[in-house]
């Protein structure tokens, strides 16, 4: 029984270190960074988007261009884009801009959340705010002149060529869904159920881990996007029942914080390699679910084993 119990104070110290490290991980300065002065917004407030670009360099024309910004709706139309110019540090904010982002109005009406996404070079990143809904009472305007409905269906056509100009590339595993490279599995969902569940939020630090490294590093090669395709199978086939369940229990939300903790840690791996090839990310991930496996299933079958050898 003495030994039973120091190994498992043991395992016990392993995962909250383990947890420590992971925490760490997130806190390290990311490429390029983004953040809403609110998270939720009335009609007619100002929605101020803000962040820093870690590798910005007014000296290096290759390290000195705008910040793209984009706002997509609830329904996944694009509802605004803007190009900001960062600061000497690499600052940048939305407050810049000669015309400022209102909440309401004919672009940013619908009420539920909307996401916001930045862009510099080859970074990316993305953050979400929720709007209450435009108050603006417009119904009366297709009553006293319908017409008017018509003209703006015969000018939307004209609008459409010149999106189409700039028509971005969509790598493997994306598709391109009104002007914006999107995951493939986006579509069906793509949401960490079991991780935003545990962490409270789909903004908190681990949940936006998990997505950047399935949305910049996984899929970002055909072997990664093929294996998501099979991994969303079979996750959301029982994530749903555990994520409710998370929700219901606290004793087993915080059994599931620290159970995944080991993995998130496993993950960070990826934010220190260059994975250029279809090789290279085969290499890298078989590699990160041997490490898992045996944290998970070798580990504690070897432990078990031994303490039944000593009795």
């Amino acid at each position: 029984m003495k030994h039973s119990g120091k190994l498992f104070l043991a395992i016990l110290s392993l995962s909250l270190l383990s947890y420590g490290i992971s925490s760490a991980a997130y806190a390290a300065a990311e490429p390029i960074s983004v953040t809403t002065n609110k998270e939720w917004y009335a009609d007619g407030a100002t929605i101020t988007i803000s962040g820093t670009v870690k590798d910005f360099d007014t000296s290096d024309p290759m390290k000195s261009h705008d910040v793209s910004v984009l706002i997509i709706a609830p329904n996944g139309n694009l509802a605004t884009v803007a190009q900001v110019t960062p600061s000497s540090d690499g600052s940048y904010s939305t407050a810049s801009l000669s015309l400022p982002i209102v909440a309401g109005g004919p672009l940013i009406n619908a009420e539920g959340d909307y996401t916001v996404k930045v862009k510099w070079g080859a970074q990316a990143n993305q953050t979400v705010f929720a709007f209450g809904g435009s108050t603006d009472a417009s119904a009366p305007e297709p009553e006293e002149q319908k017409p008017t409905v018509m003209e703006t269906i015969d000018e939307a056509p004209d609008v459409e060529p010149e999106s189409t100009t700039t028509e971005p590339v969509c790598g493997p595993g994306t598709v391109l869904k009104n002007n914006v490279c999107v995951a493939e599995q986006q579509k069906k969902g793509g949401g960490c159920l079991i991780a935003t569940a545990a962490f409270g939020s789909e903004m908190a630090p681990q949940v936006q881990f998990l997505r950047e490294i399935r949305d910049n590093t996984v899929l970002q090669t055909e072997s990664g996007s093929a294996f998501m395709t099979g991994f969303n199978q079979f996750y959301y086939s029982f994530s749903p029942v555990i994520a409710d369940y998370e929700r219901e229990n606290i004793a087993f939300k915080e059994t599931v914080k620290i159970a995944i903790t080991p993995m998130l840690t496993s993950l960070a791996i990826l934010n220190y390699v260059d994975i250029d090839s279809e090789e290279e990310m085969l290499g890298y991930g078989i590699g990160i679910i041997l490490l898992n496996i045996g944290m998970y299933f070798v580990a504690p079958a070897v432990v078990i084993f031994k303490i039944r050898n000593r009795k």
